[in-house]
């Protein structure tokens, strides 16, 4: 299997994803220019990863959302492509519909990068199977439109479904107003599609896949990835 990590202008953590994957699976990722029109033979995993793309014009994600990878991007996770968007890659694949809901400012107004804990809400996906439900670790964020909302039918869908991934919280699991840092609804930091094929993040696990970075609580994402994947 390989995997893909799409670049665009003004993407800024292409390279750290593209690193944490390889120390996962051993494997070099191909890095994907947003410009072209397909997916290479054999991509079974495709990362959409954080940054800005076209400097957060109109609407951070937006005109991502219009290169021409991501049609068939679109089209390929249709039909059961594993995607994982970080990020920016929250926000695009937000704006193409592949996942539910919409990242906003955050309340402040203000960009926000520091680290915080979140909970993981579910073990049960491709992405997550190496954590264990309610667990809590310790990320690092850095976005200015990171604030998740999503109308009141949306968001019964989501609890039904049990489509959250993961909620910000303290550092012993509980959810309030002060470890949530943007406003988004009931703290939510993450949500997976209704397949849980699809994986939107706000936080950088890439950012905390080292211990000689300071942390290695997201390396079971990518090593839980890798493993239910090769």
């Amino acid at each position: 299997m390989k995997v893909a990590v799409v670049v665009f202008p003004g993407s800024n953590c292409d390279r750290d994803v593209a690193v944490a994957l390889e120390r996962s699976s051993g494997l070099r990722p191909l890095m994907l220019w947003h410009a072209e029109t397909d997916l290479p033979a054999g991509v079974g995993l495709v990362v959409v990863p954080g940054g800005f793309s076209y400097g957060d014009y109109l609407r951070a994600g937006a005109m991502a959302a219009r290169a021409p990878i991501m049609r068939e991007i679109l089209a390929r996770a249709g039909e059961g492509l594993p995607v994982l968007g970080i990020c920016n890659g929250f926000q695009i694949l937000t704006e193409v519909g592949l996942l539910p809901g919409v990242l906003m400012s955050n309340a402040t107004l203000r960009f926000i990068c520091k680290d915080v804990f979140v909970r993981v809400e579910s073990s049960d996906s491709c992405f997550t199977e190496r954590y264990t439900d309610k667990q809590v670790i310790g990320l690092p964020i850095a976005h200015h439109a990171g604030n998740y909302f999503i109308d009141d039918d949306g968001y019964q869908r989501l609890l039904d479904n049990e489509q959250v991934a993961f909620r910000y919280c303290g550092s012993d699991g509980t959810t309030s107003p002060l470890g949530n840092p943007n406003g988004s609804r009931d703290h939510i930091a993450g949500v997976f599609s209704r397949d849980r094929r699809i994986l939107g993040l706000m936080p950088h696990p890439e950012r905390q896949a080292d211990p000689q970075l300071g942390g290695s609580d997201g390396k079971p994402l990518f090593d839980s990835v890798v493993e239910a994947l090769l």
